[in-house]
């Protein structure tokens, strides 16, 4: 297995706001996700809806894997949760943790013990579910999908640290990887970081926080606090042989070289965290990924821009919304107004729900079975693949697209095997087929190594038309 895994836990690019090179006046439009790997584009779509003309998003949503609907759902539940019941720091800092470290505070991993008695509840009851998270809809799935993720979530709920010890696991992956060059450690993380990332323009990633995730896994330690508890969310199945004999095996099977920085950690709105200073960056990923989080959780909660200052001044304005952000103390008391709620129904507050958004699970690598099925036939404003499902860029893709459509492509510039002659090949490659696919290439691409996304247009007219032209001329 190489470094990055079987399963995507975190995605290879920064988050994208779908919307933000969209022009449309529709009321509704449709976005087809796939091999994402999590939910940042969700999230940051979602939290700068109201800086768009209002409409309402549905997104679809194809992954690999069903352990990443379960994480889906726990940290887009988890971004919806009530300012009453959690403070933005908190709520941010439990998003991180969640998304990206190996070993979480014990409150946090009780968080996830009581949402997935939540979950359970709503993979087998579709009433329930559209009582407390109508934001999901589940009636794509199979069953025997959705009785998998109740086994993952019954995995979770499961207080036993013994069943899952990722530091273990981790280690294993790691000598598995370097073999001999595991005695170099740290100066093979050093290296991909000096040589590989930041070449890469993602130097503010920082050496220090770079070789501790490396290490161990931990992403982020924005608290003084003891991160000594697995994170089971980051848990997966693997079918390998023992003894010649085919077992499944669960494990850590994600990424252990780039780390989920990317995803939240390394762009930013608020250009003051990329000032250097001796040619150091003075801020990190770390707080970065913070700032992000805080800011699209509070844009998600008040349709307006996050200023610390003048959240400070709502939330004194606004005693309704006052939350002090402690740690232990305010977690458990969340966690046992959640075991109060569970015996209690029609609580607005524990609905998870988002005005004019829709977010469609489908089956796990689907996209050949929606080509056959006449609803989602031009269905789709916007298509966006991860850089791993590229092969699925063929022309009948475009039977899912709308007359006037988006696509947009993660290129592999955090594939660190990969030289920047080899990434201008895979992008000119991709662009060669979108082309043959009837889509146009916005823009030119300059750098490859600061290319994270590239954009295509298709519109159905015209490409019509050029067929009728050629025709014509033969």
């Amino acid at each position: 297995m190489d470094s990055f895994g079987a399963i995507c836990w975190w995605g290879f690019s920064p988050a994208v706001d779908f919307q933000c090179d969209l022009d449309s006046s529709e009321d509704e439009i449709n976005i087809l996700m796939v091999g994402a790997g999590d939910c940042r584009h969700m999230i940051k779509t979602i939290a700068h809806w109201y800086r768009h003309p209002a409409r309402k998003l549905n997104f679809y949503v194809v992954e690999s894997s069903l352990e990443l609907y379960a994480r889906h759902m726990l940290l887009t539940c988890l971004a919806l949760e009530p300012q009453h019941r959690f403070g933005l720091q908190d709520k941010a800092e439990l998003f991180l943790e969640i998304h990206g470290n190996s070993l979480v505070r014990q409150q946090t991993m009780e968080y996830v013990e009581e949402m997935s008695n939540e979950f359970i509840r709503m993979v087998t009851d579709f009433d329930y579910l559209e009582e407390k998270a109508p934001i999901f809809n589940l009636s794509n799935l199979k069953f025997k999908e959705r009785d998998f993720l109740e086994g993952i979530f019954k995995f979770w709920r499961n207080p036993d640290q013994s069943l899952f010890d990722i530091t273990k696991l981790w280690d294993g992956r790691l000598r598995q990887y370097l073999g001999v060059r595991y005695d170099a450690i740290p100066n093979v993380f050093d290296w991909d970081f000096h040589m590989r990332l930041v070449d890469r323009k993602a130097g503010i990633m920082n050496s220090r926080n770079y070789l501790r995730w490396r290490h161990k896994g931990i992403a982020y330690e924005i608290r003084d606090a003891s991160y000594n508890t697995s994170n089971k969310t980051l848990a997966s199945g693997m079918i390998v042989k023992h003894m010649g004999a085919p077992i499944v095996r669960r494990g850590y099977f994600g990424d252990i070289r780039v780390g989920p920085y990317v995803a939240f950690g390394i762009e930013s709105e608020e250009k003051g965290f990329f000032k250097m200073a001796n040619n150091v960056y003075t801020k990190t990923s770390e707080d970065v990924a913070e700032y992000n989080m805080i800011s699209m959780l509070h844009e998600i909660l008040h349709r307006r821009k996050y200023s610390p200052q003048s959240t400070t001044e709502t939330i004194e304005e606004n005693e309704e919304e006052t939350v002090k952000d402690q740690d232990a103390e305010d977690i458990t008391e969340v966690l046992n107004e959640m075991k109060i709620s569970a015996t209690e129904d029609g609580k607005e507050r524990d609905k998870y729900a988002m005005e004019n958004t829709g977010i469609y699970l489908l089956s796990i690598n689907s996209v050949p079975d929606l080509l056959k099925k006449s609803k989602f036939q031009r269905l789709f404003k916007i298509i966006y693949l991860s850089c791993s499902m590229s092969h699925l860029l063929t022309p009948n893709l475009t039977q899912l697209c709308t007359d006037s459509a988006h696509l947009i492509v993660e290129t592999p510039r955090f594939v660190l095997d990969l030289s920047k002659e080899q990434l201008q090949q895979h992008n000119e490659k991709i662009v060669d087929l979108c082309k043959a696919s009837g889509c146009q290439h916005i823009g030119e691409i300059d750098d490859v190594l600061i290319e994270s996304h590239l954009r295509f247009n298709y519109n159905r007219l015209s490409e019509n038309a050029s067929s009728n032209l050629q025709m014509l001329t033969a």
